[in-house]
C-alpha cells in the first residue's frame, strides 16, 4: 500500500524581537528585508516578563499586556511598510525578552534585536542583547541602530581564526555575501593583542615568512566554503595584532560583520568572546554572531 505523502516541513522563520524602541523599529525593518530575501515567514515576538511574576496586580499586568500588543501592531505595519507581501506572524509571551528569544533561535532561520546601547527592556545597559548572543542559536544578528540602511551594496566582512566556531562563522558569512551577491573580506591576525598597547607597533606584516605563514593558513580555512561559492569574490585582509580593532574598522564600511561566539582565546565556559562582545557594542553596522559546532 502506498505511503500517504509527507507535508514538507515549514522553513525556519526569521525572528525579530520588539520592545517598541528605536532600536527594535530599525531591527524590525532589516529583518523585513531578510526574510523577504530568503522567502521566509517574519516572526515577530515580544516577551513581557509577567510570566516571572505572578503576583503583579492584574492591572498592571493588563497594562503590560496592552504595550506588548501595542509594540507588536507597530512592528507588523513597519515589516508590511517594507514588503506588502511579506508574511508576517505575531505573537505576545509572558516570557522574559531574553529567554523568549534564545527559545525561540533553537528554529529559526535567524535571530534579529536591536540595540542603540541604551533606553528600553530590550536595550537596557545591553543585557538582553549580550544574553541572546551568547546563548542563543545559530545565527543571532544585532542591529546597531539605523545602521542597517543604506548599505545594501557594500561587503560582508568575517573575522578568521582557524577555530571550529570561527568555522562556522565562515560558513555564515559565505551563506550571506552569496546570497546579497556582494564581496567577502576576510580579516585574520596573527595575535589577538590589542595593538595600541603597545607603542611602536607596526600594523603591516613586515616580514615575509610570517605573512606566507598566514597566507597559507587562511587558504586552508578557506579551503572548506569557497567552492561552494564559487561566484563570491574573497579579498583577505592580514595583520599582526588587533582583531576587534580591525573588525571596528572594516565595519565602516561594511553592510554585515560576521563573528564566532568565542576566539581561539576563549574559555570554555564563556559564551561570548571578547572580540564578539565588543562589536556587538560598537560596530557600526549589524553584527552576526554565529554559533555552531
Amino acid at each position: 500500500m502506498d505511503r500517504p505523502a509527507q507535508s514538507p516541513e515549514p522553513a525556519a522563520p526569521v525572528v525579530v524581537g520588539v520592545d517598541g524602541s528605536e532600536a527594535a523599529t530599525a531591527a524590525v525593518r532589516w529583518a523585513s528585508r531578510e526574510a523577504a530575501l530568503r522567502q521566509r515567514t517574519l516572526r515577530i515576538v515580544h516577551g513581557d516578563g509577567t510570566a516571572a511574576r505572578p503576583g503583579l496586580p492584574p492591572p498592571v499586568g493588563e497594562a503590560l499586556a496592552r504595550h506588548g500588543q501595542d509594540c507588536l501592531d507597530r512592528a507588523r505595519a513597519a515589516a508590511l511598510h517594507i514588503d506588502a507581501s511579506l508574511p508576517v506572524e505575531t505573537e505576545l509571551s509572558g516570557a522574559a525578552p531574553a529567554r523568549l528569544l534564545i527559545d525561540e533561535s533553537a528554529a529559526a532561520e535567524m535571530t534579529v534585536i536591536g540595540w542603540t546601547g541604551e533606553g528600553s527592556a530590550l536595550a537596557h545597559l545591553g543585557s538582553t542583547v549580550l544574553a541572546v548572543a551568547s546563548s542563543g542559536h545559530g545565527k543571532i544578528v544585532v542591529v546597531r541602530g539605523a545602521g542597517a540602511d543604506g548599505r545594501r551594496e557594500r561587503p560582508v566582512v568575517v573575522g578568521i581564526d582557524g577555530t571550529a566556531v570561527s568555522n562556522a562563522a565562515v560558513g555564515a558569512a559565505f551563506a550571506e555575501a552569496a546570497l546579497l551577491r556582494v564581496p567577502l573580506v576576510a580579516i585574520h591576525t596573527r595575535h589577538d593583542l590589542r595593538t595600541h598597547w603597545f607603542a611602536g607597533m607596526p600594523e603591516t606584516i613586515e616580514d615575509p615568512a610570517i605573512g606566507t605563514e598566514m597566507e597559507t593558513r587562511m587558504t586552508e580555512w578557506l579551503a572548506e566554503w569557497s567552492p561552494q561559492y564559487p561566484g563570491v569574490e574573497v579579498t583577505r585582509k592580514m595583520y599582526l595584532a588587533g582583531p576587534d580593532l580591525h573588525l571596528l574598522h572594516w565595519s565602516e564600511s561594511a553592510q554585515l560583520v560576521v563573528v564566532g561566539s568565542r576566539g581561539r582565546g576563549g574559555f570554555r565556559g564563556l559564551l561570548l568572546g571578547s572580540t564578539s562582545n565588543i562589536l556587538v557594542q560598537r560596530a557600526h553596522c549589524p553584527v552576526l554572531v554565529a554559533h555552531g559546532a
